[in-house]
């Protein structure tokens, strides 16, 4: 095959960006190791801000996004994989400044590769990708940092996003009571299947009187948007609590005060997924496909095509979307 198919963006000559499914050329991909034929990818909010044109993101046009992708080798210099394996690759610089798993086809370091997961499919494995290995890094975090079921309720912000919804799901299944707090008030019913105890609004969890603390209420938060919802759950959290900070969706700055971290000891801790260690990631991922595996994942998953894709990037980037986004690249 010398062509296959992929979602290319491209800036036109008045600044705008266009997205179109379109050939590419093999001959077009980066030089690498390993060549993985992509069965699927997962729409995550980093490809939404790279199929819009976002510098912060991708830096050159025209370019096919997608952090995720799960495929076979179809050809490798790597000792470590043989055409015919089943793989993963998620993040790095894939589907930011290197084509991504919005195409049928990558070329990547042989350094990014991992093996799927034992008990996980490639089409289970994006069902979660990075969004979902993203809220599992999270969960990770807070129980290694001491967190545990009885020592409170857990906040979950953005909680119908990818990253919130399995979190909400992978708390539940771990014995928390999780408070899921989002700005979509009809999709409670959704958030209750998922585990969570309690559904508020994004209003019950914004301070608007400026204060430095407020009445503990959390034993640990899991925030995946940012702002000034970061800086209400840190003044929010118990003695000893712990914070985790994943996104910016609502804002990338936040204003605190020393208070919650000195009087209350609240840690706040940061979450990365793209340069983790390929140790950390398959630790993660086994967990993921073990004690973390979520019955009901399908409930969480919009399935589509390529030419599906730019309909579910503008839902994303109109904060509409819900749960995760599962790209079938043979659809």
């Amino acid at each position: 095959m010398t062509t296959f198919k992929a979602l290319v963006v491209s800036e036109t000559a008045d600044k705008q960006y266009i997205r179109e499914v379109r050939e590419r050329r093999m001959d077009e991909l980066p030089e690498g190791e390993v060549l993985i034929r992509v069965r699927y990818s997962s729409l995550n909010y980093k490809d939404a801000l790279s199929a819009s044109g976002n510098r912060g993101v991708t830096r050159r046009y025209p370019h096919t996004p997608g952090i995720d992708a799960a495929g076979e080798v179809a050809a490798s210099e790597s000792d470590r994989f043989r055409p015919g394996d089943p793989v993963l690759c998620c993040c790095y610089d894939l589907g930011m400044n290197k084509p991504g798993g919005f195409g049928q086809y990558i070329r990547v370091p042989a350094a990014w590769v991992m093996g799927c997961p034992d008990g996980l499919s490639l089409r289970e494995a994006m069902m979660y990708g990075t969004g979902g290995f993203t809220a599992a890094l999270s969960v990770e975090r807070l129980t290694g940092h001491g967190v545990t079921p009885e020592q409170g309720k857990v906040l979950v912000t953005g909680a119908t996003g990818g990253v919130g919804s399995v979190s909400v799901a992978i708390l539940a299944k771990a014995g928390f009571a999780v408070v899921a707090a989002s700005g979509k008030a009809d999709q409670a019913s959704f958030l209750a299947r998922l585990g969570a105890a309690e559904v508020v609004g994004r209003e019950a969890v914004v301070d608007r009187k400026g204060l430095a603390l407020l009445k503990g209420k959390w034993a640990g938060v899991i925030d995946t948007v940012g702002g000034e919802i970061l800086a209400t759950a840190l003044k929010s959290t118990r003695y000893g609590g712990v914070v985790t900070c994943c996104g910016n969706v609502a804002a990338a700055e936040f204003a605190t005060s020393v208070y919650p971290f000195i009087l209350r000891g609240v840690s706040l801790v940061g979450i990365e997924a793209a340069e983790c260690a390929m140790a950390v990631r398959e630790r993660v991922w086994a967990r993921l496909a073990g004690e973390w595996r979520i019955d009901f994942i399908e409930e969480l998953v919009t399935e589509v095509g390529l030419d599906d894709l730019d309909h579910q990037i503008g839902l994303m980037l109109a904060g509409r979307h819900r749960g995760r986004v599962l790209v079938n690249l043979d659809r």
